[in-house]
């Protein structure tokens, strides 16, 4: 697949195309251009670094949505070992937008769940844009309770725009699938932490996002509604968008300043999408010292943690 640029982006983009013309002529015609294309790499690192440095709410929300950014099946790739994928809700059907099962993250085995998005037409549409169907919801809660079952700690993989909201998902009971959803995870005795890997939207992220511990990649956002749906409900326009975006106060540093999660996990610079595996080693390791901290408590203060945790959350001084 071709590589995206968002319009932000695009001064990086036209300098790495350039780097990598220059690379292939020295290549091709045994030219040393070597004095040239180490300038043009600090040039591309310090123009990464001041832009990115200087990121509105925006683009932001941008980055999170970039078609190229890991997935979570590219996470589970990069982390973990032995991934063994669990499919259906035992009651309708399997939702591909959800995926799970167990899988070894260093010596521990635990339970992974998330969302997944595709990358091109054909693996949105199966995937239906990460966006789950109340079957979805079912399977993640059938496969958190069998993670309880064996005293296996949950992570889960945050990443959609919001619940598929179309009339199939409403008449099998959509918003009784994500309460559901709420009310097992904030009852689970094991260790449970959640990430947001890119979008987390609305009640389709929170139906899998209640943790003792929950985190957001860098470059990832987490709201109640878009940029886009706020500006054409409040302004008539999407062209409002920055405003909204500024607004909703839904980046990963005004949510940790408002202590809705409790931790910021650092991407390669230029975005996730630069590098999986280092992003994916940087993720690794903040999941085994939130786990390893978690496994310290009793089941009974999991539970006390976890709900104490949501209660305080909206509560003003």
């Amino acid at each position: 697949m071709k590589q995206s640029v968002i319009e932000f982006e695009r001064p990086i983009a036209e300098l790495e195309s350039k780097l990598e013309e220059l690379t292939e002529l020295a290549r091709r015609d045994k030219v040393d251009f070597s004095s040239e294309i180490s300038n043009i790499k600090r040039k591309v690192k310090k123009m990464r670094r001041d832009i990115f440095l200087n990121l509105a709410p925006l683009q932001r929300a941008q980055l999170a949505r970039h078609p190229m950014r890991p997935h979570t099946l590219d996470y589970i790739d990069h982390m973990t070992t032995d991934f063994l994928e669990m499919r259906g809700d035992r009651l309708f059907g399997n939702d591909k937008s959800i995926v799970g099962g167990f899988c070894n993250l260093e010596s521990r085995t635990v339970m992974i769940i998330g969302q997944q998005k595709g990358r091109d037409t054909k693996e949105n549409l199966a995937r239906n844009f990460g966006m789950a169907n109340p079957e979805g919801y079912r399977k993640a809660q059938r496969l958190m309770k069998l993670a309880e079952k064996f005293n296996r700690p949950i992570i889960t993989l945050i990443d959609t725009k919001g619940a598929f909201p179309g009339k199939g998902a409403e008449e099998r009971g959509q918003a009784e699938a994500i309460a559901r959803s709420l009310l097992e995870m904030s009852r689970l005795t094991v260790p449970v932490v959640c990430v947001v890997i890119g979008e987390g939207g609305s009640g389709g992220a929170l139906a899998i996002g209640v943790g003792n511990r929950v985190l957001m990649m860098e470059y990832s956002v987490y709201s109640v509604i878009s940029p886009e749906g706020c500006a054409a409900i409040l302004w008539k326009s999407a062209d409002k968008a920055p405003e909204a975006a500024k607004a909703l106060r839904m980046t990963a540093p005004d949510l940790l300043e408002f202590g809705i999660v409790d931790e910021v996990v650092k991407e390669p610079l230029g975005g996730a999408h630069k590098d999986f595996k280092a992003a994916a080693s940087i993720l690794r390791r903040a999941l085994r010292r939130n786990l390893d901290e978690l496994a310290r408590m009793s089941p009974q203060e999991l539970v006390r943690q976890r709900r104490k945790k949501f209660r305080k959350m909206g509560s003003f001084v």
